[in-house]
């Protein structure tokens, strides 16, 4: 049975960026019935119950057509919150350091060229969806946008950062202000996490 992965810092701890209201929300509510859902349409599955969720993304061809749309919208959606709170946090924000910001900087020219980029990726996404920074098979960084429950995952990238633009992620706090919930998530964004999926999607 697939399980909520607990969050590791408080509710209160992305304030006054992201509001406990909202955190306790999206994590103990939307994410929640991700989960419960997809344990719900596995139930007759006890192979697919025993993988990861990355594992089913990536193995889709092997699940029932009937299940690989049900699939894609609820273990997409678990992978795409699990990582989202991963790569959060408190007294987060500034810049990426290391290889990843050297990374950044040869692919992108800068980091405020990056952070425009990965933004208007958020910013231009119609309806819910995700903005994404990737690692693809020749290491080389990724940006891009997926709709509703979509992840690159699915097509063999490494995600290292997402942000989630789905109204529930944010409409508590900035209700139909999207640019500026865009603009208060990079106070919230944690370099050091991001940058050690970076370094672990170098060595797969």
């Amino acid at each position: 049975m697939f399980t909520l992965p607990p969050l590791t810092y408080p509710y209160n701890a992305l304030e006054p960026f992201i509001s406990s209201q909202t955190l306790e929300f999206h994590h103990d509510k939307h994410h929640q019935t991700y989960v419960n859902k997809l344990n719900e349409i596995l139930a007759g599955y006890p192979e697919m119950l025993e993988m990861s969720v990355e594992m089913l993304l990536q193995s889709l061809e092997k699940a029932p057509e009937n299940l690989k749309m049900p699939i894609i919208n609820n273990a997409g959606q678990v992978y795409n919150h699990n990582l989202y709170w991963e790569i959060l946090g408190p007294n987060a924000g500034g810049k990426p350091t290391g290889e990843l910001a050297q990374k950044i900087e040869s692919t992108f020219g800068t980091f405020e060229k990056f952070k425009e980029e990965f933004a208007n990726l958020g910013l231009t996404q119609f309806g819910s969806g995700w903005a994404w920074l990737s690692v693809n098979s020749n290491n080389e960084l990724i940006i891009e946008k997926t709709s509703n429950a979509d992840s690159p995952i699915i097509r063999g990238k490494t995600p290292i950062l997402t942000m989630d633009v789905w109204e529930h992620a944010y409409y508590l706090d900035y209700q139909n202000k999207r640019p500026d919930y865009i603009a208060a998530f990079w106070n919230v964004v944690n370099w050091k996490a991001i940058e050690s999926k970076y370094l672990a999607a170098l060595e797969k």
